[in-house]
């Protein structure tokens, strides 16, 4: 029995807008979202969009080569599986964005299901060219968090994202990539062994089917699942142009948490995350269990409170503190 025969017509037409038409194509979620996936797939397979101004022309081109058996071939051969949003092991939380992904690449040698690792999580994303001082703080962080049983999810970029996954890898923990391009294919090339423990421990996760290639407009679309997945953002080293900060914006337009690292003031680097704290989007942290306290159960995850040296001064009451204090500090 081919694979194809097992999938309903929703499902077929899911996997074949994720092989026409790019994530944040706004022709491609205009019609659906007046249609639905199977009658706007019709539409475009006539070159009509239904919309005035907005051709659909190049998706009836796609579509001639379109094979989606081949395919689910390919994703079997690569050891991924599809996700489908009603599927069980859906996150929950990618429907609250205003384009959800068609469906989901998945590739984890474990057992556990994506939904239950993005249950609590938290996501850590920051510069590509970070400094030392960046990626030891994010690998501290997603070590903290990872013994405090969060998902950390990133991006398998270089720099932050890297180490945030070192982090967690480190103390065993689960890890999710959220990839650009097809799960099967690494990126960056020097990131493969990375990934392959990712896989092995936690999971890979693309909107893009297997053989995509990673583009910049798709860096910017998988932005939005990594705000997504996750209980709350963390942002560890951005410029002030730097694209993780529009992770931020995505977590912020779905109400999540999000904070911040602060760096030296004069570090360029550092200027996004001072932005997002100044500007009041980002909550300033400094270690995993201020984390948690901001992205994990309410009053369950409470952070210790920071306090200076105690001297046996602090208990004293105000007259006999003025006494205290009024005695000679040397021994005769």
């Amino acid at each position: 029995m081919n694979a194809i025969e097992n999938l309903t017509e929703d499902q077929c037409a899911r996997l074949s807008w994720a092989r026409i038409a790019e994530p944040d194509d706004r022709t491609a979620r205009a019609m659906i979202a007046e249609r639905g996936v199977v009658e706007a797939l019709e539409m475009a397979r006539a070159g009509e969009s239904g919309r005035p101004r907005a051709s659909a022309e190049r998706f009836a081109s796609r579509l001639k080569d379109l094979d989606i058996e081949r395919d689910l071939e390919i994703t079997a051969k690569v050891g991924a599986r599809v996700l489908f949003p009603t599927d069980a092991d859906w996150p929950d939380g990618v429907d609250a964005l205003d384009y959800a992904p068609w469906c989901l690449w998945v590739t984890a040698k474990n057992s556990m299901s994506l939904a239950s690792m993005c249950q609590r999580s938290a996501a850590i994303v920051g510069a590509r060219a970070s400094t030392s001082y960046g990626e030891y703080v994010a690998a501290e962080l997603a070590a903290g968090l990872a013994s405090r049983d969060f998902t950390v999810i990133s991006g398998a970029a270089f720099g932050i994202d890297a180490a945030a996954h070192r982090g967690a890898l480190a103390c065993d923990g689960d890890t999710i990539a959220v990839v650009a391009g097809g799960v099967e294919r690494p990126y960056p090339g020097a990131h493969a062994s990375l990934l392959a423990r990712i896989a092995e421990v936690g999971a890979i996760v693309s909107e893009v089917p297997p053989g995509s290639a990673p583009t910049r407009t798709r860096f910017l679309a998988r932005n939005r699942l990594i705000a997504a997945f996750s209980g709350g953002t963390v942002i560890v080293e951005a410029g002030l142009r730097s694209g993780s900060r529009s992770t931020v914006t995505h977590a912020v337009k779905l109400l999540r948490p999000v904070a911040a690292v602060p760096g030296p003031i004069t570090s360029m680097v550092s200027a996004g995350c001072h932005e997002e704290i100044r500007a009041g989007r980002a909550q300033l942290v400094t270690d995993a269990a201020e984390v948690a306290e901001l992205f994990g159960a309410i009053g369950g995850d409470l952070a210790p409170v920071k306090q200076g040296e105690f001297k046996l001064s602090d208990d004293l009451d105000p007259d006999t503190f003025r006494v205290w204090q009024a005695m000679p500090t040397r021994r005769c």
